[in-house]
């Protein structure tokens, strides 16, 4: 573990990033602790400020020319949008995790004069708010793709948590915590008051700490840790699990086929990939971390993470050669003035990429029917198509659809594809159904077509100088 500013920068060339961050500070927010269905939220004045100095900060390590971090060949002032790619979950917290994206995003690739057009009468138009840089961000719904949130309307999921709760480690957890819990309740809102709420407790308590000065003054000083302690014992238990592929590590084992593709962009020198960025909620970071090793090796990395807090992994290419490796570096919120370098998968160096695909490849579930199957679900996003599908023969094995904003193989422009995540990651598959059923698809429509013009008189058959006689 070293800081940021003490990383030497002369062992390889930076091919890119990749960034992970947690929203800013919100508002009050409340999720059910037996299947984590969210209430809604809002982003605070003080969580764009968060986020936008972390953009701030990021943009100086990566974009600056003079930093020794610099990217090559990034468009550092007016931002391509082939060479960055941004993805925010639309889920249990909805606007906030865009909203944190998109103040990021104003850190990062702030207003620039240089965003300015010649009109064909000669006039040069500036664009809006003195050249404001607007980054597309794919917005990631979770009805319609897992990869953000694999443990929503997950039954085994559900399950596992449940069974969390009625573990003998829960069970002394609540037993030892009983009187402090006890203590709680003329601070609190008339919420249940116990080990297996206590996200929402802690969750109030927090918000309130940071916007409310009389609650703050009446808190006793060591309340909020002591309530942060218990909501980062119940959240380590519930999104993660001892076995790779465990249900408690869903989170991780959805969202890292697609950090795996954009990583292989990045790692490809003829890609113009150079930064990927993903805005999440707290609990991906929980699984990744522990899925990865990092959190065994860094125990402090157990726990949730800060509003803003941000996991940067460079991809570089080693100065004697070879495949493209990663380095991993966390900053905790404005807990922390800059990065730390963290080691992962048990080694104390940068970790070769192909070593963190084949390490946890047998656990990933990169495709909606792969998640159907693990969260036993028939009828959720997108379960019940496939179901019905597989009922009557018209689905292979293959034909588990995942919809993604060209993530795995960008020729310049940022249009959309169909992405079939299989056994190998990045497999793109343009069409449904196979080539014969293709044919005969488009043969009866052409027929279908034909037969309406002929109908209206349009056209004959028979007639034309080139036609053939029976």
């Amino acid at each position: 573990m070293s800081n940021d500013s003490t990383t030497p920068s002369n062992d390889g060339t930076l091919m890119g990033v990749m960034i992970l961050t947690r929203h800013g500070d919100r508002e009050g927010f409340y999720q059910d602790p037996l299947t984590y269905t969210a209430s809604l939220t809002s982003i605070t004045p003080l969580g764009t400020v968060q986020e936008f100095q972390l953009g701030q900060q990021l943009r100086g390590k990566y974009l600056n020319s003079h930093s020794p971090l610099f990217i090559p060949g990034i468009a550092a002032d007016l931002f391509d949008q082939t060479q960055i790619h941004v993805r925010a979950d639309a889920g249990g917290e909805l606007g906030v995790i865009y909203d944190s994206a998109v103040a990021l995003l104003q850190g990062l690739f702030p207003a620039t004069p240089s965003f300015t057009t010649t009109l064909a009468n000669g006039t040069t138009v500036e664009g809006a708010l003195g050249g404001y840089q607007y980054v597309p961000i794919e917005s990631v719904e979770p009805a319609n793709d897992v990869s953000l949130e694999g443990y929503t309307n997950c039954a085994t999921f559900d399950a596992a948590t449940l069974a969390f709760y009625n573990s003998p480690e829960f069970l002394q957890k609540a037993n030892d915590s009983a009187h402090f819990l006890s203590l709680l309740p003329p601070f609190l809102d008339g919420r249940p008051v116990t080990l297996v709420n206590i996200y929402n407790i802690f969750d109030y308590v927090n918000v309130n700490f940071i916007h409310n000065a009389t609650f703050a003054n009446s808190l006793p000083p060591t309340f909020l840790q002591q309530v942060r302690d218990l909501a980062n014992f119940h959240e380590h238990g519930v999104f993660t699990s001892a076995q790779l592929n465990g249900i408690g590590n869903i989170a991780g084992r959805t969202i890292l086929p697609v950090m795996i593709q954009e990583l292989q962009a990045i790692a490809n020198a003829s890609n113009p990939l150079k930064i990927a960025y993903q805005s999440l909620a707290y609990k991906p970071f929980l699984s990744l971390f522990n899925m990865t090793g990092a959190a065994q090796q860094n125990p402090r990395l157990a726990n949730m993470v800060n509003y803003a807090a941000a996991v940067v992994l460079e991809v570089r290419q080693p100065a004697g050669g070879g495949d493209a490796v990663l380095r991993l570096k966390f900053k905790n919120g404005t807990d922390e003035a800059d990065f730390t370098t963290y080691n992962f998968l048990g080694q104390t160096h940068d970790v070769p990429l192909t070593d963190l695909i084949n390490f946890v490849d047998p656990a990933l579930i990169n495709s909606t029917s792969a998640w159907c199957a693990a969260c036993n679900n028939t009828q959720d996003r997108g379960c019940a198509a496939l179901t019905k599908a597989a009922a009557t023969g018209q689905v292979s094995r293959r034909d588990g659809l995942v919809e993604r904003q060209g993530v795995a193989e960008r020729q310049g422009l940022a249009e959309r594809s169909t992405v079939f995540a299989d056994e190998s990651v990045g497999y793109q598959h343009q069409a449904m159904i196979s080539p014969v059923s293709a044919g005969l698809v488009g043969m009866s429509a052409t027929l279908a077509m034909l037969g309406m013009l002929m109908l209206l008189g349009f056209i004959s058959v028979g007639k034309g100088r080139h036609s053939r006689k029976d």
